[in-house]
């Protein structure tokens, strides 16, 4: 039996179950016993249509137009809500990543640390280091050596500086002797001493804040290119020996620098020598004072008698100075000459030798050609070869070095330790390059109490 499409039976009064044979689609608007109180409205006043019904639906619901775009608006804001959910999840995520990095530059208690109130110097909080060098990052390492490594960085008003970071900063003494030898490196001004600018002490971080060089340190300078000139060395040499001869003989305390090297002179932008890394050794060695004090320096710079007993004076500061005149001489660091296939020894060993054969042009380094003087070149390894005698004793003071390398007074002085040398005395059996001529890497070596100390 076909059913009718649509059977109107609306507004006759009717009442009890809708029968389901009906018709597929049906009218009942106006029947208020069918259409009860309930769904009254629905029936009557909600649509200007006949509503109308599907048997199809099981519950035998009412489905209203009304219910379509109700359902529609449900939709469409559910989609709206889950956007906007997703965008604050995005947005929780990123901030918890941006502070998390933030974090990592707060990781070092420097709040427990009483105020310090050094008039010349500024104290540094660590974050603003750790910031400054983008938190001690590789590529901003300078230097590094046996005092710590050294770091570029640059502060917020966009000042460059050099940050050295401490090595066991944890150990390096306690605060008030910390303070104390930050304080004495602060008072040593003269132009041709590296200035402290400020510093920077936590629980378990020392670090000493200095201005930076962009010429970098005379080591670097003689390896690169064009070379340095003949007179520039000069200069580099005279200045070094005022910067020493101030920390001797013009400080008080004096100070003992312990690492005199090539490659611990700075150059500022006029190649002017700047003296670096003075007072770190006795600032380091506060946690050995009950002990005889560790010896610090770089292989082919120590003096004899401060490799052998690790007692230090103003002389273990000239013979390390001897040395450096022979870096400039010959453009190489006092062990990388050791790696000439031709060179065997140490440097100090081989310029004698050339000396007493009267060949010092042999010594000077290629990359000057002839462009130097060559009065100037003897003068010069004489005052070395008198800085770097074996007896302490016997080596000149700083001040005479000055006076020497000014023209004043070497002539006296070479014939003075001439004739000491034809006396009777004989300085003991001892050569450097006994000792020193299977080492290549003035980093590498750690004998007993020898801590060596690169460049910055």
């Amino acid at each position: 039996m076909d059913f009718p499409i649509l059977r109107d039976l609306s507004y006759n009064n009717l009442s009890g179950p809708v029968p389901g044979s009906l018709a597929r689609t049906f009218n009942i608007v106006g029947n208020p016993l069918i259409c009860g109180a309930a769904t009254e409205q629905d029936c009557y006043g909600t649509l200007p249509m006949p509503m109308s019904y599907s048997l199809n639906n099981t519950q035998g619901t009412v489905l209203p137009a009304k219910s379509k775009s109700h359902k529609a608006a449900i939709a469409f804001g559910s989609t709206i809500g889950c956007i906007s959910i997703l965008f604050l999840l995005t947005g929780l995520l990123f901030w918890w990543r941006h502070r998390k990095n933030r974090q990592i530059l707060f990781d070092v208690d420097d709040q427990h640390i009483e105020n310090v109130n050094l008039e010349n110097l500024k104290r540094f909080q660590f974050r603003e280091l750790q910031a400054a060098t983008e938190n001690f990052s590789s590529k901003n390492m300078i230097g590094k050596g046996g005092f710590g490594n050294v770091y570029r960085g640059k502060l917020p008003d966009g000042t460059i500086v050099a940050v050295k970071r401490l090595k066991d900063g944890n150990a390096a003494g306690g605060e008030l002797q910390f303070q104390t030898e930050v304080e004495m490196i602060s008072l040593a001004v003269h132009r041709n001493l590296l200035r402290l600018c400020g510093f920077c002490m936590t629980a378990t971080e020392r670090l000493l804040i200095y201005p930076y060089m962009s010429n970098g340190s005379v080591a670097s300078r003689l390896k690169g290119k064009p070379p340095l000139n003949w007179i520039t060395r000069k200069g580099i040499a005279l200045g070094a020996a005022r910067g020493l001869l101030y920390l001797h003989e013009q400080c008080d305390p004096k100070i003992i620098h312990r690492d005199v090297k090539a490659a611990n002179v700075l150059l500022d932008d006029f190649c002017e020598a700047i003296v670096g890394d003075f007072g770190l050794a006795k600032l380091l060695d506060h946690r050995d004072s009950h002990v005889t004090t560790a010896v610090r320096g770089t292989v082919g710079h120590i003096a004899p008698e401060y490799l052998s007993t690790g007692q230090s004076s103003e002389k273990t500061d000239v013979f390390g100075f001897g040395i450096l005149l022979l870096e400039l001489i010959t453009g190489q660091t006092a062990l990388e000459f050791g790696k000439s296939s031709n060179q065997k020894g140490a440097m100090l060993d081989w310029v004698k030798k050339m000396h007493q054969e009267k060949k010092l042009d042999v010594l000077v380094d290629k990359g000057l050609g002839s462009s130097y003087d060559h009065i100037e070149l003897e003068e010069m390894v004489q005052v070395a070869l008198l800085c770097t005698q074996y007896l302490p004793g016997h080596r000149p003071k700083m001040s005479e070095v000055v006076r020497m390398l000014e023209g004043d007074g070497l002539a006296e002085r070479w014939e003075a330790s001439q004739r000491t040398d034809s006396h009777k005395f004989k300085v003991p059996d001892f050569t450097f390059g006994r000792c020193y001529s299977d080492l290549t890497d003035d980093s590498s070596l750690l004998v007993q109490a020898v801590e060596l100390s690169g460049p910055r």
